[in-house]
């Protein structure tokens, strides 16, 4: 049974964009292994696109955070434009039907390659931007990432360090970490840790590892006193 070809007007739905240069969203599809794809591959609108989101997604934390500090900021940039990110957008567009491979990448399902699908995504959106200028490539990003800066896919910070950071705030002296037990053979042992915060009920937490268990401890000590919620941080 033959291939369906796919209809760019479907991913032009999706998008919630018309294109005055049709060819540049082409451009924006096309991988380098693409038959005579020559200049014309996605690279130099990756290379836009990925500036552009950037700062879109800069803007958005600026506004939507007005207490975070700098480095809660960048973390959170840091997270909504990695790889993965950047792939499950493209994957929520359904691009990966509309991507021109050449027949070997096709044949071996590049099209749901995470680097090609993170690729098409900063690509469409250096497409857009040439296409209809920031605004339109900025309201594309605020559509496509909203749940991601929402909802963060994985914690912003490891637990110890946002504790350290949260006692810091409050005007107090570091956590402290105590192993109070180890147990199981040398090869296999199993590590039991106190955190303490002053003015803070001690917490504890087990692992294979003293860094694990001072983490456990420290995720349970955030958890307990309300600082994370079981629903953004708790245990995967």
């Amino acid at each position: 049974m033959a291939r369906r070809k796919p209809n760019l007007d479907e991913l032009l739905t999706r998008l919630e964009y018309q294109f005055e240069r049709p060819e540049l969203l082409e451009e924006a599809l096309t991988h380098v292994s693409a038959p005579n794809a020559g200049g014309q591959s996605y690279q130099r609108l990756e290379f836009l696109g990925d500036r552009v989101l950037g700062l879109a997604i800069a803007e958005m934390l600026y506004r939507a955070f007005p207490g975070a500090p700098e480095g809660e900021l960048s973390r959170r940039l840091a997270e909504l434009v990695r790889r993965e990110s950047c792939a499950e957008i493209a994957q929520s567009w359904d691009v990966g039907p509309h991507v021109k491979l050449g027949a070997g990448e096709a044949q071996s399902g590049e099209r749901k390659n995470e680097a090609i699908l993170a690729d098409v995504c900063e690509a469409i959106i250096g497409a857009v931007f040439l296409d209809g200028g920031y605004d339109a490539a900025q309201k594309l990003i605020e559509r496509s990432f909203k749940d991601l800066l929402a909802a963060p896919r994985r914690p912003l910070r490891d637990p110890k360090s946002a504790l350290q950071e949260w006692a810091q705030a409050q005007g107090l002296p570091p956590p402290t970490y105590t192993i109070v037990e180890q147990t199981g053979p040398d090869h296999a042992p199993r590590f039991r840790v106190m955190v303490k915060v002053k003015g803070q009920e001690s917490d504890f937490g087990l692992g294979p590892s003293k860094r694990v268990a001072e983490q456990a401890a420290a995720r349970s000590l955030l958890l307990r006193e309300g600082i994370w919620t079981e629903e953004e941080h708790g245990v995967a």
